[in-house]
């Protein structure tokens, strides 16, 4: 079965020193290609050198995680539209609305969650979305812009089917992680992909972060230090997805890698 991971945090200070290894469990694990999620400008210049430097495998994304908001400036948005122009950057984000912790002020999160909206409008590039804690404020944002965007995945969903609808409503797809497979916290999500379509369901690790809960690393042959997550357990979440949905894990598979790539406009390698 193949594979397509659509958040992966490999510029993350974790993978720096065995990143290569990384990259070759997960294509034995069946991950054909990963797209690398850009947090902030940083981050974003390191994701797309990182793409570049594998064609056809890895891809980027360049935004300011709402966390971030706070560092975004006018030059920060020229960078955003430098990236914009290489071929292997493929969407703008991680941007959105994050009122958990509100490391950077609301206001200032909505206003950079907007002037991206406007950049992906302008470049017509999906948006790559988070949302936590901010759900009504979040789809009166999109709602604003849906017409005038080509397209958005609300990536790493935790919550339950009524959200999901509404983000359907929006005409959003939705990114599900090993979330689902969190005995604690995972119930929502789990009943939240029964209504996600096929041909708007995609799946990701959001890696190093969120490791699935039911997975012993040292069993499954992972370093065991922090606990990291990785590309090489998409079949895994791809399974507790697929149970959940009540669907074939290889249709899955196969169906969740087409929406991928037609989502971000790239070609099988």
């Amino acid at each position: 079965m193949e594979w397509i991971d659509i958040g992966a945090n490999l510029t993350h200070h974790t993978f720096r020193k065995d990143l290569h290894q990384v990259l070759e469990r997960a294509d034995d694990a069946g991950v054909s290609q990963l797209f690398v999620t850009g947090t902030d400008e940083g981050e974003s210049i390191k994701a797309q050198a990182l793409a570049a430097d594998h064609p056809g495998r890895l891809f980027a994304t360049a935004g300011f995680h709402p966390h971030m908001a706070k560092t975004f400036s006018s030059d920060s948005e020229s960078v955003l539209r430098e990236l914009a122009a290489r071929p292997e950057v493929v969407a703008i984000g991680e941007t959105g609305l994050d009122f958990y912790r509100n490391h950077s002020p609301p206001e200032v999160q909505q206003r950079v969650f907007e002037r991206h909206l406007e950049l992906a409008a302008e470049l017509q590039l999906p948006v790559f979305l988070h949302q936590r804690d901010a759900h009504q404020r979040f789809s009166e944002i999109i709602r604003a812009y849906r017409d005038h965007l080509v397209d958005g995945v609300a990536h790493c969903f935790t919550e339950g089917p009524e959200v999901a609808q509404a983000y359907l409503d929006l005409d959003l797809h939705i990114g599900v992680t090993g979330w689902i497979c969190d005995e604690r916290r995972g119930q929502a999500v789990r009943d939240a992909v029964r209504v996600i379509p096929p041909e708007r369901l995609m799946v990701e690790t959001d890696c190093p972060y969120l490791l699935p809960r039911d997975v012993n690393p040292e069993q499954v042959g992972l370093p065991v230090k922090n606990r990291r997550n990785e590309p090489c357990l998409m079949p895994h979440i791809g399974r507790a997805v697929a149970h959940h949905a009540g669907r074939d894990v290889a249709e899955l598979a196969e169906t969740s890698s087409q929406v991928a790539r037609r989502f971000f406009r790239v070609a099988a390698p």
